[in-house]
């Protein structure tokens, strides 16, 4: 069975954390959204049906078959027992899926950093406030989280080569693109503290290695950051403390 990710076609987003899962595994799967003659249009269909039984809220959504699941942390609970990403001690995977949980926080914050009122503004209309939410970001939050993954990685029974276990796990590749994200989003930020989160650059760059991921980096299929996306760069927003 293909998998069909559904996400907003041209950005990265939220949907990103699903593909670098489904690209590591070598999974057979349909960016539905980028597919000639389909388009957003049978995301909507989904999410505007009034006769399909589990709707989904919003995208990203993953359907297996029949079967429809939302949310990235939840569609990677779901993926990451089928596609070998996820550890075989059931406890374990909860504790990666909590992992999950909070790059998904921090995701939230990232994005309320330009969108910091009203989500239906545009950045110019809230400019002055995404400035200052920004500087608040980068002071408290970027070394709240950040140093929180650090140190469990260092904290690993297993080593620090992973954030669970001695084996890859999905929350491993999201890591790797929340590192790829803010590098893009706040450049001058993240030159300054990259140096005291070692053991995630060190994932970070060990996952860019991998051979499904670098393919992948290297494709079409990866699509550029830009400004429509969650990780944006605006320069006036970046500073490096």
């Amino acid at each position: 069975m293909v998998y069909e990710l559904y996400y907003w076609d041209g950005i990265q987003g939220r949907g990103e954390f699903v593909r670098l899962a489904l690209e590591e595994a070598g999974a057979d799967y349909i960016d539905i959204t980028r597919q000639p003659g389909r388009g957003t249009g049978a995301m909507f269909d989904i999410m505007g049906s009034d006769s399909e039984p589990h709707i989904p809220f919003a995208p990203p959504f993953l359907k297996d078959g029949d079967f429809i699941i939302p949310h990235v942390a939840n569609i990677l609970l779901y993926l990451g027992p089928k596609l070998g990403l996820a550890p075989e001690d059931e406890g374990l995977r909860h504790v990666v899926n909590g992992l999950q949980l909070t790059v998904t926080d921090f995701v939230a914050e990232v994005h309320d950093t330009h969108h910091p009122i009203d989500m239906s503004l545009y950045y110019e209309d809230q400019k002055p406030e995404a400035k200052a939410r920004s500087a608040a970001f980068i002071r408290d939050r970027i070394p709240k989280f950040l140093g929180y993954f650090e140190r469990v990685l260092r904290q690993n029974p297993k080593g620090p080569n992973h954030l669970v276990g001695d084996a890859l796990t999905y929350v491993d590749l999201s890591l790797f693109q929340v590192i790829e994200g803010m590098t893009y989003a706040f450049p001058k930020a993240m030159t300054k503290c990259k140096a005291e989160y070692p053991a995630l650059l060190a994932l970070h760059d060990a996952v860019a290695k991998r051979p499904n991921i670098a393919r992948y980096l290297a494709s079409r299929r990866r699509l550029a950051f830009n400004e429509e996306g969650i990780f944006r760069h605006y320069p006036e927003l970046d500073s490096a403390g």
